[in-house]
C-alpha cells in the first residue's frame, strides 16, 4: 500500500506558511470551544503556558478518563494511553528512565560525526540532480530518515513504509477508522518484531539499548514498549523534516539575506536554529492539551479540577510581555526567554537535541555548499501535506 500523502493537500487558495498565522493576543486564561464542540481553558501568555507544563497539577493521563471530554483533534497513536506523552507521575518516569541516556547533550554529540556525514551524503546527491531539484523529496525527507533508521537500527523495508505510518501516527482524524486500525495495527506489528529482534539480536542501536535498559528498570508492560519504538521511529524523523522544510522555505523566500552568514558560520547557525523553532510550529493547532487534577490558579483565574486545558505554546512564544515584536528580527540573536517551541516540565520533548544537531548541521551546510541556492518557483504556490497535526511543504523546488 502507498503513503496517501497526495491524497491530503488542500485544494483552493494557497495557505498561509505557519510563522504568519494570526495569533490571537495572549491573554488571561479564558473558556474557549474547541472545533469539536470539546469545552476547555485556552491559556497563552508565556507564563501561564510554562505553568501549566511544568505544573505537576495539571496532567496527560486525565485527558483519556471517562468523564473528561475527548479530544478530536488527538488520534492516531498520539492518544494511545501506552504512549509515553499520555503518562503522569511513577508511570511515565518510569519509561522516560528507559531513554534519558540516550538523549543527552552529551550522548547526542558522540552521534554528531555519522550525522555529518549523512548530510553530506544529501547533499552529495542533491548536487547531482537536474534542476531544478524537489529540496523535500532531495533533502529534508531523506536526511531525518536516514538519522532516525540509523539510530534505530531499521532496515530499507522499514525506511521506505515510515511516511505511510507518520500520516497514521500523527493523524489529524481526516482519516477513516478503517485506515487508522489497518496502518497502526501494522505499525505494532513492526515495532513488537523490531523489539523481539533486538532482545535475540542486541546491536549498538537505540532500539537494542532501549531493551537492556526497559529490562533492568523492570515493570514495563510490552504494550508501552512497543508504543515507545513506534513513536521513536516517526516523531524521530516527522518533527525533523517538518521544521527543516518550513525553515528552508521561510529563509528562501522571505530572508535570502542571512543565507552567506548562515554558511559560512556555524555558531550562528545553532542560534538560527532556536529562533526557527521559536518562530515556526510544527502546525497550525492552537494548544498541547492537559488535564487540571485539581483546582489551580494559573494567572489569576482559578482552572477547575476535570478541566481540559489548552496550553497554546504558539501564542506564548509571541508574547509581547517576554518577547518584544520588531520590524525585522535578527535571526541570530538569542532569545529573550527559552522557547516553548519543544514544550517544558516533564514532557519536555525527549529529542530536542537531537532535533537542534540535525536542523543546524542540514541548515549550515546546505548554505555553505550552496551560497546561489534560490527559490525555483514562488513561495505562494506551495502546496502542503496535510492529513498531519503537523504541516511542511510538499515540494520546494530550487536551483543555484
Amino acid at each position: 500500500m502507498s503513503c496517501p500523502v497526495d491524497a491530503h493537500v488542500r485544494p483552493g487558495p494557497p495557505m498561509p506558511p505557519l510563522h504568519r498565522l494570526p495569533f490571537d493576543p495572549p491573554g488571561p486564561p479564558r473558556p474557549v470551544d474547541s472545533p469539536d464542540g470539546t469545552r476547555a481553558w485556552l491559556v497563552s501568555r508565556y507564563a501561564d503556558v510554562r505553568k501549566v507544563l511544568t505544573d505537576s497539577r495539571f496532567g496527560r493521563a486525565g485527558l483519556h478518563s471517562p468523564d473528561t471530554p475527548s479530544l478530536s483533534g488527538e488520534s492516531g497513536l498520539v492518544s494511545s494511553l501506552d504512549l509515553i506523552f499520555n503518562q503522569d507521575g511513577e508511570d511515565h518516569l518510569r519509561l522516560r528512565r528507559t531513554m534519558r541516556r540516550a538523549f543527552t547533550p552529551r550522548a547526542v554529540a558522540r552521534w554528531r560525526p555519522w550525522i555529518e556525514a549523512i548530510v553530506e551524503q544529501c547533499l552529495d546527491e542533491l548536487a547531482g540532480s537536474e534542476r531544478p531539484v524537489d529540496l523535500v523529496a532531495g533533502f529534508t525527507l531523506p536526511l531525518p530518515v536516514a538519522v532516525i533508521s540509523r539510530l534505530m537500527g531499521l532496515d530499507t523495508e522499514a525506511r521506505e513504509r515510515l511516511r505511510h505510518w507518520s500520516q497514521y501516527a500523527f493523524s489529524d482524524g481526516s482519516h477513516s477508522e478503517e485506515e487508522m486500525a489497518s496502518a497502526l495495527s501494522e505499525f505494532a506489528v513492526f515495532g513488537a518484531e523490531l523489539l523481539a529482534e533486538r532482545r535475540s539480536t542486541p546491536g549498538d542501536d537505540l532500539t537494542s539499548m532501549l531493551v537492556g535498559a526497559a529490562d533492568e528498570e523492570g515493570g514495563i508492560p510490552e504494550g508501552q514498549l512497543v508504543d515507545l519504538v513506534c513513536g521513536l521511529i516517526v516523531g524521530g524523523h516527522d518533527s525533523t523534516m517538518t521544521m527543516l522544510g518550513n525553515s528552508l522555505l521561510y529563509l528562501l523566500g522571505e530572508r535570502p539575506e542571512v543565507w552567506p552568514r548562515l554558511g559560512a558560520d556555524e555558531q550562528a547557525a545553532g542560534a538560527l536554529t532556536e529562533r526557527l523553532l521559536h518562530l515556526i510550529p510544527l502546525g497550525d493547532d492552537r494548544g498541547t492539551a492537559r488535564h487540571a487534577v485539581v483546582d489551580t490558579e494559573v494567572g489569576g483565574v482559578t482552572i477547575p479540577a476535570g478541566s481540559v486545558v489548552l496550553a497554546d505554546c504558539g501564542a506564548a512564544n509571541r508574547d509581547p510581555a517576554v518577547f518584544p515584536p520588531r520590524p525585522l528580527d535578527d535571526l541570530f540573536a538569542p532569545l529573550a526567554a527559552p522557547t516553548l517551541a519543544l514544550g517544558a516540565g516533564a514532557h519536555y520533548c525527549l529529542g530536542a537535541w537531537l532535533a537542534r544537531l540535525e536542523l543546524q548541521l542540514a541548515l549550515h551546510r546546505i548554505a555553505a555548499r550552496f551560497p546561489g541556492l534560490r527559490m525555483a518557483e514562488p513561495a505562494e504556490a506551495v502546496e502542503w501535506h496535510l492529513g498531519t497535526t503537523s504541516r511542511s511543504p510538499r515540494r520546494i523546488a530550487v536551483t543555484w
